[in-house]
């Protein structure tokens, strides 16, 4: 069997776009990624195009040593971009893999700890505004089911926030505690804002409100800083999404700078890296909770993954969606009771309908962080898919 051509998919989703790829082979097996690389796509499609040169060919079922040739012959080694294309089409060789041998991916790796996982969701908040509406809705997504929320309450606000801001998101933060009592986990993502000593204030105030961990505090471009307010904060602090591969991660497991890791699969090499790095975090007794607020390739191909890691903890999905994630793949997912089932079917166990693709083509979206628009992470007319 060789690789015959791979093609990128890039699908409008309101706050960002889906980057798919497909794997074509000439035996007409053929495998589905995601690197959804959120306002850098048009990078990501020349790094694909690098990587598409190489494959062209080539066994799809050599998947390791693809990977090393790929990470080896970059020579600019590591990153955002490469590591998100390769990602995308690692991800899609095992799922090739898997159909070709007629059995989910779990299988290849060992097979299942786990036959469901928990989540919990991110974008339940989509158009709050005050505290009110946020504990409202978080009562709303409780009686759906849900038992861990994520949000960001910190507005605009960039390494320094205010007095008044602060007890706005604190507000915000209490009149969802409120809402849902103890019948579900608060997760406090802080989008990698602030410096150290706001950091450790904030992590201080949000101790009363007993959230799971306290995402991202500082900018990610200091395991250093990290280290810093975790060393003072009272609740436990999670990273690690823009962490990009194993090496990126010898330094985080070296310093111990958070409690729980956030590798993202569609950015930090895909499957098979992201076992290996929840296989180190194992041996440190560190909870693997891997960032996911993509698309459905990047949540099927994940959901793999944390079937087969002892350690993993919990898993990030989005609420709900555009209409139409339901039309460009036949993701469906099995949810009761704060848990996804692991799905069964051979590879990754998903197809994308590419003719459904080409309906939502890329559109510019800017990032929302800084602007105060974060909760407007979803068009009027939205649909849930589990």
């Amino acid at each position: 069997m060789k690789i015959v051509d791979i093609k990128p998919f890039v699908v409008d989703c309101f706050r960002t776009n889906w980057v798919f790829v497909k794997v074509y082979t000439d035996a007409g097996i053929e495998g589905v990624g995601e690197g959804t690389l959120e306002y850098k796509e048009k990078a990501f499609l020349g790094a694909l195009e690098h990587i598409r040169e190489y494959l062209l060919g080539k066994d799809p079922m050599q998947i390791e040593q693809h990977f090393h040739n790929i990470y080896r012959d970059a020579y600019w080694r590591g990153g955002p971009v490469l590591m998100s294309a390769l990602s995308a089409v690692e991800m899609a060789l095992w799922d090739i893999k898997g159909k070709a041998l007629g059995v989910p991916v779990y299988q290849l790796l060992g097979g299942k700890c786990h036959d469901k996982v928990r989540i919990y969701v991110n974008g339940w908040f989509s158009g709050a505004r005050e505290p009110e509406e946020f504990g409202q809705k978080a009562k709303e997504a409780v009686m759906r089911g849900v038992t861990a929320l994520k949000w960001d309450p910190f507005g605009k606000s960039y390494l320094d926030i205010s007095n008044q801001d602060l007890d706005k998101a604190l507000g915000c933060v209490a009149a969802v505690r409120e809402a849902v009592g103890n019948q579900a986990d608060l997760l406090i993502e802080g989008h990698g804002r602030f410096n150290i000593p706001t950091g450790i204030k904030i992590a201080k105030e949000l101790e009363c409100f007993k959230p799971m961990f306290f995402e991202e505090p500082v900018p990610p471009d200091s395991l250093e800083a990290l280290k810093a307010v975790r060393d003072k904060s009272p609740v436990a602090i999670s990273a690690g999404e823009r962490l990009y591969s194993r090496w990126d991660y010898r330094k985080f497991f070296d310093m111990m700078p958070a409690d729980y890791i956030q590798p993202d699969i569609s950015h930090a090499g895909g499957i098979m890296e992201l076992k290996k790095i929840a296989a180190e975090a194992e041996c440190r007794y560190i909870p693997f909770a891997p960032h996911n607020p993509s698309g459905p390739v990047a949540n099927a191909a994940t959901l793999q993954l944390a079937a087969t890691c002892p350690n993993f903890c919990i898993l990030e999905i989005m609420y709900s969606d555009v209409v139409w994630r339901k039309d460009v793949t036949d993701e469906k997912l099995t949810y009761a009771d704060g848990f996804i089932t692991i799905p069964d079917k051979p590879g990754l166990g998903i197809t994308l309908n590419e003719d459904e693709c080409l309906k939502h083509p890329y559109q510019v979206h800017t990032l929302r962080h800084y602007t105060g628009a974060l909760t407007d992470i979803r068009p009027a007319q939205t649909e849930f898919f589990y």
